[in-house]
């Protein structure tokens, strides 16, 4: 099987380190003339986003970028300790949580992919996808086209995938501004492998701090969405101005640490795709944020992309045709993710005040149980989910 995957971000080089890894042949066609779009911020890998990882027998060139988080840390607007615990599963060095660039991790899972073998081709904006019995074919907007039997879709938020086979479907706006931003000036201590979260009055804030001593924040901010213009124009003083009366109704380390960034200060609208969206035409599939974008409430986006990429790839080595592998993805992704698309919107709209203890520790996902072996390389995910199939039929027998 050859499969084109569109889109050489987290989600795209992911899939196609899977695809590769279960003997599929494929390309990843890149819109950008370099390794991928890189918006500047950061985010935190999950322990079920670092065991995809392991999964990829890629822990070596992700556990060199960024630095690992173990604790968490939950404060009041007044500062005082609501919660300490452990962070996932931080005794195993290879599943602790890691904070790192959004653009560091693509570019990493990219150079991975080319190292072994597999072809990545910059500059290949997408612009029709055709369809017919032989396969499936890419246009590009250079003029060069590309044919497989499968196209995987994974070319983010604004997929042009999606916009060929769901073309009514928009981002919602999901209630929030989101703030990043970095300083090495700043005074919180260093090298604690813990990041501190805010119940702030106006704002949640959060961050962590490196072991060089570099301090990595954001701040999600209720409000409409800043117009594309804005964003586009904004100046980091000009966002240091707007979030900074913001943080100092409390009495938290947030307003000093974005007082002490100078200019690394970026600004988006958290964003997600509306639940029930079509994810698959025939030959044509979509994964990662291009399906089920979330706001970044629960920060769960990348390791749902990574997941994605090890059961879509399993998937197609274990069914008996590529419709029903298709299916199946399909059906052991979706109640997971949308779930994290439901929640994670909830919580940016302010639907829901999760307490001290909930908001110290991931909330529970369909499928967490079964995770560990969904993800095992060496589980067959067809036998299983038909010997599922065949007990639940039983159960329901009167």
């Amino acid at each position: 099987m050859r499969v084109l995957v569109i889109g050489g971000g987290i989600a795209g080089a992911a899939t196609a380190l899977a695809l590769h890894k279960a003997g599929l042949d494929v390309d990843v066609y890149e819109a950008h003339p370099d390794s991928a779009e890189d918006l500047g911020a950061f985010l935190t890998l999950a322990s079920n986003g670092m065991r995809a990882v392991a999964e990829l027998d890629a822990s070596s060139a992700v556990t060199a970028l960024g630095f690992p988080l173990t604790s968490m840390r939950v404060l009041d607007g007044a500062g005082a300790e609501l919660a300490l615990v452990p962070l996932g599963e931080a005794a195993d060095p290879l599943l602790r949580y890691r904070c790192l660039r959004r653009g560091a991790l693509g570019s990493g899972l990219q150079a991975e992919a080319a190292r072994r073998g597999i072809a990545v081709h910059h500059g290949t904006r997408l612009t029709t996808v055709q369809e017919d019995t032989d396969g499936v074919t890419a246009r590009f907007a250079d003029g060069s086209t590309a044919g497989g039997d499968l196209l995987i879709g994974a070319d983010g938020l604004n997929s042009a995938v999606r916009g060929a086979i769901a073309p009514a479907v928009r981002p919602l706006h999901a209630g929030q501004r989101v703030f990043y931003g970095y300083t090495d000036t700043a005074s919180p201590p260093t090298g604690d492998a813990r990041i501190t979260m805010i119940r702030g009055s106006a704002a949640a804030f959060g961050y962590a701090v490196s072991p060089g001593g570099e301090t990595y924040w954001f701040a999600r901010v209720p409000g409409e969405p800043l117009p594309a213009e804005e964003i586009a124009h904004g100046t980091p003083a000009g966002w240091r101005e707007l979030l900074l009366p913001l943080l100092r109704e409390d009495a938290t380390p947030a307003a000093d640490i974005v007082a002490a960034t100078s200019d690394d200060v970026l600004v988006t609208n958290a964003t997600e795709i509306p639940t029930g969206t079509l994810w698959r035409s025939g030959r044509t599939l979509l994964v990662g944020d291009a399906a089920h974008a979330a706001s970044p409430a629960t920060g769960q986006g990348a390791s749902m992309a990574l997941e994605d990429a090890v059961v879509l790839a399993k998937c197609l080595r274990d069914a008996p045709d590529t419709d029903a592998a298709l299916s199946l993805y399909e059906e052991l992704r979706r109640p997971r993710v949308e779930h994290n698309v439901t929640v994670s919107g909830a919580i940016s709209r302010g639907a829901t005040a999760p307490s001290p203890a909930r908001r110290s520790a991931p909330p529970s996902r369909p499928g967490d149980d079964e995770l560990v072996r969904l993800l095992e390389w060496e589980s067959d995910v067809w036998t299983a989910a038909r010997d599922v199939g065949r007990g639940q039929r039983e159960e329901a027998r009167p």
